[in-house]
């Protein structure tokens, strides 16, 4: 017995062919023992799976709840196929912020060391422990300036004795 005739036989027994392939199918069994020992087979089936089929009411009608699943699966569809909206949470912002914040202060610091932010004028240096060198400084034209005093400026030549020079 082929698939289609299985079904066929399965639809009989459950009142679900019309009347013209219904009788033709009545006339099969009554003649084809192997089609009879299917309807016995299925009747069988069916008598034992009955005890243990648990109700199920529906609140809505049948049309009703296929059409909310229907309504879900477009829903779904339509879901997926739109471009994904970034989910904005209080950590996004405050990272936005901090970031804009942290741009600023780094613009800040760079405008500071580009324009030189600090002591304008000239100022004189001198060297501690010694008065032998002194240092310029002009903050405004980036000048400086360095006297050193040597021994021959104060009399005393290194190469010449001391007592030589009075």
């Amino acid at each position: 017995m082929n698939d289609e005739l299985q079904i066929k036989v399965q639809a009989f027994l459950d009142g679900e062919l019309p009347e013209a392939e219904a009788r033709e199918i009545g006339s099969l069994l009554a003649r084809d023992a192997d089609a009879a020992a299917m309807r016995a087979e299925l009747k069988h089936t069916r008598a034992a799976l009955v005890g243990f089929e648990r109700r199920i009411l529906v609140p809505e009608t049948r049309e009703f709840y296929f059409s909310k699943i229907q309504r879900e699966i477009e829903r779904e569809e339509a879901s997926a196929s739109a471009p994904a909206r970034p989910q904005h949470s209080i950590f996004s912002f405050w990272r936005r912020a901090l970031a804009v914040t942290g741009g600023v202060a780094a613009l800040a610091v760079a405008l500071l060391v580009v324009t030189n932010f600090g002591p304008r004028g000239a100022a004189l240096e001198v060297a501690l422990g010694s008065g032998e060198a002194f240092t310029y400084r002009n903050y405004e034209s980036g000048a400086t300036l360095v006297w050193l005093s040597y021994p021959a400026e104060n009399g005393l030549a290194e190469n010449q004795p001391a007592a030589t020079l009075q």
